[in-house]
């Protein structure tokens, strides 16, 4: 049991339910507080998005494992888990349960909130994480932003339910006479958009740990077609613009008065600029294998601490 839930990355599952989560009750809720419309998604329709997230997540860490036999055995022998505690046979039935649940909790939500869209996207994305971790992630870019993606459509999933869920209980003719979708959508993407850039951070910097194994299997990673200098330069390029969104969301987005004394302005200097400051350090100081994961787990850190200034926008809210 311990190796299934090592296989399925239990953390990362509560995490990506905690965003959910966060999305709602943090952001979507008291925007539609303040526009007087109250609560809409009822509590059963949230539970089934955050157990479909885990158990199509579940699902893709489980094929990635499976087809990734080969290279981590090079790369971290330490922590295979596939052919040397659990069968490649029992991961793939892992796979093929959990993804399958996942859609089917997805589904169901979609048709209670009559969104086409989720829909869509829960028949769309259980068959792009395998296609990632068959081939795309061996291809230069293209398998980095497929996760990165991914990552962004877990807290839009909120703002799409929330979306599907108004016009059908009001009727698309009252929605078009108000902003309060559109304003979920603006507040939510902005997390969505900063959970891509980070996601695709700390893709690339696991291409920088994974070069011996990666160029024994002839992949075509970042690092490797175009050199481990390069590859910082532009990774530095997107963590400037991480910094950049944040800041812009903190001084552009958010009414309240900009004064250092101010909630956001703090937890936007020492919960994101100065992690971030060190993120650059580590990368430009990395070398070995060790180094760049000590970079993935600040970035990883660095996400939540991203996914958390929600509740700061809670409380001015």
């Amino acid at each position: 049991m311990k190796s299934i839930f090592q296989l399925i990355r239990w953390q990362n599952l509560l995490f990506s339910a905690l965003i959910v989560w966060l999305m709602e009750k943090m952001v979507a809720v008291p925007l539609l507080d303040r526009a007087l419309f109250g609560e809409q998604l009822p509590g059963w329709i949230l539970i089934l998005l955050m157990l479909s997230v885990v158990f199509i997540a579940a699902g893709g860490y489980a094929i990635n494992d499976y087809f990734d036999v080969r290279i981590d055995n090079i790369n971290r022998p330490e922590r295979l888990i596939v052919t040397r505690d659990i069968s490649k046979q029992q991961a793939m039935l892992i796979h093929q349960v959990m993804t399958a649940l996942g859609a089917v909790l997805g589904l169901v939500a979609a048709w209670f909130t009559r969104s086409w869209t989720l829909c869509i996207i829960y028949v769309f994305v259980p068959g792009l994480l395998w296609f990632y971790s068959s081939s795309y992630k061996r291809q230069f870019i293209v398998g980095n932003l497929i996760v990165s993606f991914s990552a962004a459509l877990v807290p839009l999933l909120v703002a799409i339910a929330n979306a599907g869920y108004m016009r059908h209980r009001y009727g698309a003719e009252v929605m078009q006479y108000s902003t309060i979708c559109k304003e979920i959508y603006v507040w939510i993407g902005f997390f969505a958009l900063f959970a891509l850039l980070t996601t695709l951070v700390r893709e690339i910097l696991k291409d920088l740990q994974d070069q011996t194994g990666d160029r024994e299997l002839e992949c075509h990673t970042m690092p490797i077609l175009i050199g481990e200098t390069w590859t910082k330069v532009i990774l530095t390029v997107l963590i400037l613009l991480i910094a950049g969104l944040a800041c812009y969301a903190v001084f552009c987005l958010m009414p309240f008065e900009h004064s250092w004394s101010s909630m956001p302005v703090r937890y936007l200097t020492f919960g994101l600029l100065i992690p971030l400051c060190c993120e650059l350090y580590l990368l430009w100081r990395a070398q070995l294998p060790s180094e760049y994961r000590y970079a993935q787990g600040l970035m990883k850190f660095i996400m939540l601490l991203g996914v958390l200034f929600s509740i700061v926008i809670r409380v001015l809210m």
